[in-house]
């Protein structure tokens, strides 16, 4: 699979999806007045977006694991660029509604894949860089994205907003569907590996869809009644899977207390990120009195450092080790929050939000980089559809935990909470591997430094877990 196309459609599908979100805010409260929608109604296009393309992440990245991450990464762009032109012509809310999430579905598609084909594409070694690049373009496109939204809707109305998906979504997806080149990993899979786990599948989707739902839903009958099936789901999925001769998770991915930890860290370094932002807009207008326009501005920092920080983490991390990488990023994420809850001044802010993008920039492509390098290639797409699900879950349950913790404390203490949140993840940052010790010579030794359940792929790649189509590398056992 060559390279440079891989990683050019690995960010047009990343930044799509980006752009989506960050444009459809912007836009919404002009599509309920054109429509004569209730807030609810305009609510639901985005809860039943988050509802889909939650629930079908890792079933989505399984697919692409058994028939190809360019095939569903076609199918996933054709569909979402096809659903924002119908979402653009859409006649009532209800039709924006239904749309988006047909959209959903198409974006749980494209999303795995994208880290699939990258992982297929390259090899373990060499990852860093092109999820350093991805991560950057993700940055680029949430900064990007208020900013687009808002010139296109005052400009030409809500409706122009989703057509920005339309041409990228069909040429990129056009482009796959005609592409003829194989993964170099494309060995015939055997049966058992074609197998796949619907049981698991739909047990794992009414689970993680109830509990987006309930996360997105007020308190109420409704909302318990949804944490009580994501629960029950999630029960019988756990012990589903622990019977299934052909999981849905593989053992070799969940199985690492690395790649456990990465995907915590990312849930909750994602969480503090978006609950932050969320109570931040309180304090910055209805407490300091500051305008939408010198708020955004005034957070301007936290992009550009989120998009310096991507390519500066993956030289750390090869440097460093991603456990001392990670735990700095995630004290330092957690000391912007701290700094924003007390801050008032308009130098002290910035440094704030500038703290945070870097700390966040840096865990989501470290955290990244172990999930997707220590999945074997044939479970790559279920790799991605986790750490996708991780990033769509954790911006949920930060909002949702900020929106309660300010009708107790006021709009300042969700900053307090989530910044205690992120001082304690870097607990699990023990789990992950360490720095790659060297020979007097440069050459590395394959050991960890301080070693721990998960810290080196040694043993991992010498009982032959790790299939790959790449010559042995030097450097293979390190992350």
């Amino acid at each position: 699979m060559n390279r440079a196309w891989t990683l050019a459609s690995s960010v047009a599908g990343a930044v799509v999806v980006a752009l989506d979100g960050t444009v459809l805010t912007v836009a919404q409260p002009t599509l309920q007045r054109d429509l004569h929608a209730s807030f609810a109604q305009v609510q639901w296009t985005s809860t039943g977006y988050l509802v889909a393309v939650a629930s079908l992440l890792v079933f989505a990245g399984r697919l692409g694991d058994l028939y190809g991450h360019r095939r569903l990464f076609a199918v996933g762009m054709l569909g979402f660029g096809a659903a924002s032109a119908g979402i653009a012509l859409a006649p009532g809310v209800g039709w924006v509604i239904g749309l988006r999430v047909v959209q959903g579905v198409f974006g749980a598609l494209l999303q795995p894949a994208t880290l699939g084909m990258l992982r297929a594409a390259y090899p373990p070694e060499g990852l860093r860089r092109p999820i350093a690049v991805r991560t950057a373009a993700i940055g680029v496109a949430a900064a990007a994205g208020p900013v687009v939204g808002g010139a296109l809707t005052t400009a030409l109305g809500w409706r122009a907003v989703f057509l920005l998906n339309v041409v990228p979504g069909l040429a990129f997806g056009a482009l796959a569907l005609a592409s003829r080149e194989e993964a170099r990993t494309g060995r015939k899979p055997t049966r058992a590996a074609v197998a796949l786990d619907v049981p698991g599948a739909l047990l794992l989707a009414v689970a993680l869809a109830c509990l987006v739902h309930t996360l997105v839903t007020p308190l109420g009958v409704t909302g318990a009644a949804g944490a009580a099936v994501a629960v029950v789901a999630g029960c019988l999925f756990v012990r589903h899977e622990r019977r299934s001769p052909s999981p849905l998770l593989p053992p070799d991915v969940i199985g690492s207390p690395a790649v456990g930890a990465a995907l915590a860290l990312l849930v909750t370094a994602s969480a503090a990120l978006n609950g932050g932002l969320f109570a931040c807009v309180y304090v910055l207008q209805d407490d300091l009195g500051l305008t939408p326009l010198r708020t955004a501005l005034l957070s301007l920092p936290l992009a550009v450092l989120l998009i310096a920080a991507a390519p500066a983490s993956a030289v750390l991390s090869r440097r460093a080790g991603a456990r001392r990488t990670v735990a700095t990023a995630t004290a330092v994420l957690a000391g912007g929050l701290l700094i924003l809850a007390h801050a008032s001044g308009t130098a002290v802010l910035g440094f704030g939000f500038a703290l945070v993008g870097a700390g966040f920039g840096s865990v989501m492509v470290v955290a990244t980089h172990v999930v997707v390098r220590r999945a074997p290639v044939r479970a790559a797409g279920v790799a991605g559809g986790l750490q996708q699900t991780a990033m769509n879950v954790g911006p949920v349950l930060g909002v949702a935990s900020a929106t309660v913790l300010m009708d107790v404390g006021g709009a300042r203490s969700p900053l307090v909470v989530l910044a205690v949140a992120a001082a304690a993840a870097v607990l699990l940052c023990g789990a992950l591997p360490g720095r790659t010790r060297t020979a007097p010579g440069g050459v590395p030794t394959g050991r960890a430094e301080a070693p721990s359940a998960g810290g080196s792929d040694t043993e991992h790649i010498r009982h032959g877990a790790e299939r790959s189509p790449f010559p042995p590398s030097l450097r293979d056992d390190e992350v």
